[in-house]
């Protein structure tokens, strides 16, 4: 018998099988069909917003690189004016101005060489040969004489082979002027690979060929096959699109053989120097060649799925009836389990509070984070009176709690509170009770509340540690505010005075002819402004240090780790280690901040004799070491929760270092023991250029 039922049960269940299995193919062949062919035609639409982002793509580097090169070429210029001022030009000295200008050249590797000519073209220093030798005329003499003509900086493009250099260079020049005339013109001779360089450091996107022209057209730099391009006039329609308009699109054949589709842009003061970034058109048209391939092979995949349909639809229609009961019976299971769901979720904190009876119901898990429940069996409810209940509410927020209850059964709004509950000991709990009165027939039950309660705790007791550690920083940043005010009353401020009693005294002295007290008075006047400027540099340089922008990481540290042992009598090491280049000035600054916060720190609580810092830049992570060998702490002392209602207080240093790393997505780790030292721990992730 019971086998017979076995079978009777197993083949309608078979059959449901069979028939669903019908069903869903059936049912994937209708749903494939115009899947297939909106799915080509989206890959269409998409394939030809991929072209057009990419071209809004190439505008937007072409338009980044040239304000780079812009830039870079500009920061040139402004040296050369620099130098251009030197004093060793005022008397003049060759020799100083020669020593001066190689050092210059040394620290900017870009250039080939510095020359300074008189107002006739010839030359009188360059640094490809001494002193003594004779040089000859300048190369170039075009933008030579619109430096004269004009007496403002003039960037030239790639001139013929100088006598000197024997070399195709590029010249930036700037006029030396002293009382009104002009003395000399003082150039700086770029080769054309160091032109290319700059081009390629400015962001090129991979695999574009990039190209920089001056006025004339003649190709000055080139990410490819520069050696055969530079010097030579660029391709016609190049330079018909320059004429046309200083900026826009051109398609044209490259050296390579390729044709590419042109984004170019006209460098702002460089003289009608342009950038000009080529992607191959292949590349371009590739994503709708292919969409368009998609797009057919859908449309005949579609018609063969339609015939399949045909078929499929009428052997699944003799079983449909078959298969409704096997349906019937998966919804009632699957029912049941949303069911099973739903009791597990009331289990996690349900209660029914009855203000009529004054007992309040609660699951096991309700019972214990209010606090009156904690050995009641999980899949249990337990029961209590509504004193017991408030009675392990903390005492301040019991009226809240039943002023709430109140409200919510007088007006029949949601009720949602949150409170404490007095747990073992002096520890309190935060939870929160979010329910309603229920409604069954249109009627209301007199005095009951249905609710859920939760556990927020964690939430709360991170929220109490934000709320002090913004009070503490609020404090730090009033305390560091009051500092720079008193610093600059107590020091700029009677420095200011004295200046202004000096004056007042020197008018006197002129007045009375004594030049001799007059001329020292001046100097003591120079003293007293002298010391303004530094009181001011000092303050400036604690708001922001100007060598993070100048000189970058390595030296602002360096800089800053000198004067704080220099303050304090504390030895202090820096080691950098890995990678010279920059990194974004984010991490910069948060390196420095962070180096800074922890010398603070040592200099409040250590008692140090030593502090070392180590930064190790890799490829994709910036790594900093700061170790003092003072007295140390116990970390798990101070990181133990403590054991009344106050949160923890962070220590302010520590709490500043988390919310910079945070930003960041870096990490800190902190090592310490007492009497031994403690040591810091930094990784910060570098941004990798996209």
């Amino acid at each position: 018998m019971t086998e017979r039922r076995s079978d009777a049960t197993q083949a309608p269940e078979n059959q449901l099988s069979r028939g669903s299995r019908r069903t869903f193919v059936a049912l994937a062949f209708a749903a494939a069909i115009p899947v297939l062919l909106l799915s080509g035609w989206v890959a269409t639409l998409m394939a030809q917003q991929q072209r057009d982002l990419a071209r809004n793509a190439a505008v937007a580097s072409a338009t980044r690189v040239a304000e780079r090169v812009a830039s870079d070429i500009a920061a040139q210029v402004a040296v050369l004016e620099a130098e251009a001022a030197s004093a060793t030009l005022d008397r003049p000295d060759l020799a100083a101005f020669y020593a001066e200008a190689e050092r210059l050249r040394q620290a900017h590797p870009l250039w080939a060489t510095v020359e300074l000519a008189g107002p006739d073209g010839a030359q009188v220093v360059n640094l490809l040969r001494s002193l003594d030798e004779e040089l000859g005329p300048t190369a170039d003499r075009r933008s030579f004489d619109e430096v004269v003509r004009t007496r403002r900086p003039v960037i030239g493009g790639i001139g013929p082979a100088g006598p000197v250099s024997g070399k195709r260079l590029v010249a930036l020049r700037v006029p030396v002027i002293r009382d009104g005339q002009l003395r000399y013109v003082l150039s700086v001779r770029l080769a054309t690979n160091a032109v290319s360089s700059i081009l390629r450091d400015a962001g090129a996107p991979e695999g574009w060929v990039g190209t920089i022209v001056d006025a004339d057209g003649n190709t000055i730099a080139r990410t490819r096959a520069e050696v055969e391009e530079l010097g030579h006039p660029a391709n016609p329609a190049l330079q018909a699109a320059i004429r046309r308009a200083p900026q826009g699109f051109y398609t044209g054949p490259t050296l390579e053989g390729s044709n590419v589709e042109v984004v170019y842009r006209t460098l702002k003061d460089t003289g009608g120097w342009s950038v000009h970034f080529g992607m191959p058109v292949a590349t371009l048209n590739a994503p709708v060649s292919r969409s368009y391939a998609v797009l057919a092979g859908g449309s005949i995949l579609s018609i063969g799925l339609a015939l399949a349909l045909v078929g499929l639809v009428g052997r699944d229609m003799a079983q449909r009836r078959a298969g409704e009961q096997a349906r019937f019976a998966l919804a009632l299971r699957s029912s049941e389990e949303q069911g099973a769901v739903a009791a597990e979720a009331a289990e996690l904190g349900t209660l029914r509070w009855d203000t009529v009876r004054e007992r309040v119901t609660a699951s096991a898990r309700a019972a214990r984070l209010l606090g009156w429940g904690t050995d009641v069996a999980e899949g249990r409810e337990t029961e209590a009176d509504v004193h017991e209940v408030l009675e392990a509410v903390d005492a301040d927020d019991r009226e809240r709690l039943a002023e709430a209850l109140r409200r919510s059964l007088a007006d029949g709004a949601p009720m949602d509170v949150e409170f404490r509950v007095v747990e073992a000991g002096p520890r309190v709990r935060w939870v929160r009770l979010a329910g309603r009165a229920p409604k069954l027939h249109n009627e209301k039950p007199p005095g009951l509340i249905y609710g859920v309660v939760s556990d927020i705790e964690p939430r709360k007791r991170a929220e109490a540690e934000r709320l002090e550690l913004l009070r503490r920083l609020g404090e730090a940043q009033e305390n560091e505010q009051r500092r720079i005010a008193r610093e600059l009353h107590d020091q700029v401020g009677q420095t200011v005075t004295g200046l202004s009693l000096g004056l007042k005294s020197l008018e006197r002295l002129l007045a009375g002819g004594e030049a001799d007290e007059a001329g020292r008075q001046v100097q003591w006047l120079q003293a007293l402004a002298g010391e303004i400027g530094r009181d001011i540099h000092r303050a400036a340089v604690d708001l922001r240090p100007t060598a993070l922008d100048d000189l970058g990481l390595r030296e602002a540290l360096a800089t800053l780790l000198r004067g704080w042992s220099r303050r304090h009598d504390i030895r202090a090491d820096l080691e950098f280690l890995g990678e010279a280049a920059r990194v974004p000035a984010a991490v910069e600054t948060a390196v420095y901040r962070i180096v800074q916060e922890a010398l603070t720190n040592v200099l409040k609580h250590a008692r140090a004799a030593t502090v070392s810092v180590s930064v190790e830049h890799r490829a994709d992570v910036m790594r900093v070491i700061i170790e003092d060998d003072g007295v140390g702490f116990d970390v798990e002392e101070a990181a133990r929760v403590p054991t009344n209602d106050a949160p923890a207080k962070p220590r302010l240093g520590l709490s500043g270092i988390r919310e910079r790393l945070s930003l960041l997505g870096g990490t800190l780790t902190l090592e310490a023991s007492p009497d031994v030292g403690t040591t810091l721990f930094v990784n910060i992730p570098v941004p990798q250029p996209t």
